[in-house]
């Protein structure tokens, strides 16, 4: 049975770029049909994604807050924890569920057709949509993809969900391993092996280069990698995974120095496998129609979002950017904005990069090691949060607030934390370099006495060596 409808716009993929894109659109007055293959709103982020491991590691780090015993220097003492997975399991789901029926209901406010199935771009101008009820046909003045991403798979590290997992995996493993061995020191890589570090499992990371966070600033990096092996997560750096091969027992794996080098072999119950991702377009008929891509598979756009094909756009993990969930969201309502004659744009040097873990670290704008490698003379402002009343009497006072600061203008260029709620603190910042300020602008700024925040501003006047708490 085939369907005829007519749309505005047709947003092919239900996750963060698409979703919110979709509303905006509606709220500038379009009619609008959100294409979506899985059960549920949210895509990856929500279903599999940033939501659910965002609550693991919260229910996580309560855990290991009783379980070490921490808190009986506060007065307060209690038996030893018993951890209960399968309630920690469901508690998660509860919260995902809950915000997926939330989208849900935005989209019956907004007026916004939701049809679960799979979208192909036939023309430009037609979407047909293979879901529950058949085959549609979408006859639309404009098309937006938003299909997002995909876990990038490891030669000879065959993804079971099993014992050699994804993300996805390792957001509902049954049991908490023995020895869990993360291949990737990335963010993913890095906030799920906090996880089931907390919850007992021996974690070690292996990553192919030598450092973590790649792309971070180098500094911040390497105070981190300290930090969680204080923690107890291990690293081998530097390291190239060959294979890995499960059997009865758990997984085999074998590395050899990145350089090359002679084979060593890994055991471990549960291998993670968080190397990154890759754009996902399968099945949008992106081919056919002649729409370009670069050599890592990104859908190409101009300025207004629009790939090659005229009327066809993209936004989110499919074109170049960082992959995150906010880029893609600034994305979608960007490029609908353009769409409808308004003015769009995301700059994506103001786009915060967070690791969830305990301590927090949050980066925006440029590194140190960019601004050299650009010639960009600089001058350099730390505070440690050892220094900070507020983030003493919690007891987080790891880590440190770093502003970059341009030598002649005092412009902030980059801003790098480690600290408690350094996702939260970083978005001072982000309003300051949206404006072109500097860092004698949040040096200037009363900041509420005691807080967190106080380290920002120490740091700014750090920059002019006038820091009073240090």
């Amino acid at each position: 049975m085939t369907e005829q409808r007519n749309s505005d716009l047709v947003v092919i993929g239900g996750g963060p770029g698409g979703y919110v894109a979709a509303i905006r659109a509606a709220q500038l007055g379009m009619t609008v049909t959100l294409v979506e293959k899985r059960a549920t709103l949210g895509g990856t982020c929500l279903n599999v994604g940033c939501i659910p491991s965002k609550a693991l590691l919260n229910s996580s780090e309560k855990f290991a807050e009783l379980a070490s015993g921490e808190l009986a220097e506060l007065g307060i003492t209690t038996g030893k924890p018993k951890l209960d997975l399968a309630a920690m399991m469901a508690s998660k789901d509860k919260v995902v569920g809950g915000l997926t029926d939330g989208i849900s209901l935005l989209m019956r406010k907004n007026k916004i057709t939701h049809i679960h199935g799979t979208g192909t771009i036939t023309t430009p101008g037609v979407v047909t949509v293979e879901g529950d009820n058949g085959s549609q046909s979408i006859t639309t003045k404009k098309i937006l993809i938003a299909t997002g991403s995909e876990v990038q798979p490891l030669t000879d590290v065959p993804i079971d969900e099993d014992k050699i997992v994804s993300s996805t995996g390792a957001l509902a493993l049954t049991k908490v391993p023995k020895q869990l061995l993360v291949i990737g020191g990335g963010y993913i890589g890095l906030e799920m092996a906090t996880v089931w570090r907390r919850l007992g499992a021996e974690v070690e990371v292996v990553e192919f280069l030598p450092r973590i966070l790649p792309g971070m600033d180098a500094e911040v990096a390497s105070k981190f990698k300290a930090i969680l092996e204080k923690q107890g997560i291990r690293f081998r750096l530097s390291t190239a995974v060959k294979s890995a091969k499960a059997n009865k027992s758990g997984v085999v794996v074998n590395i050899t120095p990145a350089e090359g080098g002679e084979t060593e072999k890994l055991a471990a119950d549960v291998v993670l496998v968080a190397v990154g991702r890759r754009p996902y377009t399968e099945g949008l008929g992106l081919e056919a129609l002649g729409v370009d891509k670069d050599e890592r598979g990104r859908i190409k756009v101009n300025a207004h979002f629009e790939t090659s094909v005229a009327g066809v756009y993209a936004v989110g993990d499919v074109i170049p950017g960082p992959m995150l969930a906010h880029k893609a969201e600034e994305d979608g309502v960007a490029a609908v904005e353009i769409m409808a004659g308004h003015s769009g744009h995301v700059d994506y040097d103001l786009v915060p990069g967070i690791v969830y873990t305990d301590p927090e670290v949050a980066t925006l704008g440029k590194t140190e090691e960019q601004l050299k490698d650009m010639g960009i003379a600089y001058h350099k402002g730390v505070f440690p949060f050892m220094a900070n009343s507020r983030a003493r009497a919690v007891g987080h006072h790891e880590g440190f607030v770093k502003i970059l600061a341009d030598q002649t203008t005092d412009r902030v260029l980059g801003v790098h934390i480690i600290g408690a709620d350094a996702g939260t603190l970083i978005h001072e910042c982000a309003a300051v370099m949206a404006f072109g300020g500097a860092a004698e602008d949040i040096a200037r700024t009363c900041h509420g006495h005691p807080t967190l925040n106080e380290a920002i501003k120490e740091a700014a006047l750090a920059v002019d060596n006038r820091a009073i708490h240090m």
